[in-house]
């Protein structure tokens, strides 16, 4: 009987019973550090030095205008209406650290603006699901605030 029953499983594996399927794309991530400045009050430049197992990778930051969602308008309200939206300046600026190599590990991550004052912050980087769950780990990546004093946080 036993026999029976573990062919039976075998038998019901071999012929797709595992669940369904998940279709991922192949979008790539980006390795690295994201720093946002919601109000840039005296910025225009940024560095980044991001340090772990005893060495350290320094990067410019290249800062483009942070934007978002405006006004939303409709045609109709059927299957066959449309929306838009454009996107507008938020003021903000936004950049991007490229570190391959960047673990899942605490980071000492310092940035220095315009002023030249080094800004610390110790960050944990994680793996991003791009495709969601079941497509695979991606990155890592982190994501990393300044306020108004130029002070960094976690996003």
């Amino acid at each position: 009987m036993r026999y029976v029953l573990g062919f039976a499983m075998l038998a019901a594996v071999a012929a797709g019973c595992t669940g369904p399927e998940v279709a991922c794309t192949a979008i790539g991530v980006p390795v690295g550090i994201s720093l946002s400045i919601p109000s840039p009050n005296g910025i225009s430049k940024a560095t980044l030095e991001a340090c772990w197992r005893g060495q350290c990778v320094t990067r410019d930051v290249v800062l483009s205008p942070e934007t978002s969602a405006g006004t939303t308008t409709c045609t109709g309200t059927g299957p066959d209406s449309s929306c838009g939206t454009s996107m507008v300046p938020t003021g903000g600026l936004h950049g991007f650290a490229d570190l391959p190599g960047l673990p899942a590990e605490p980071v000492k991550v310092t940035v220095r603006f315009d002023d030249g004052k080094p800004h610390t912050i110790e960050v944990t980087p994680a793996f991003v699901e791009a495709n969601g769950p079941g497509c695979g780990k991606d990155g890592p990546q982190a994501q990393l605030v300044a306020g108004a004093g130029h002070e960094l946080r976690v996003r």
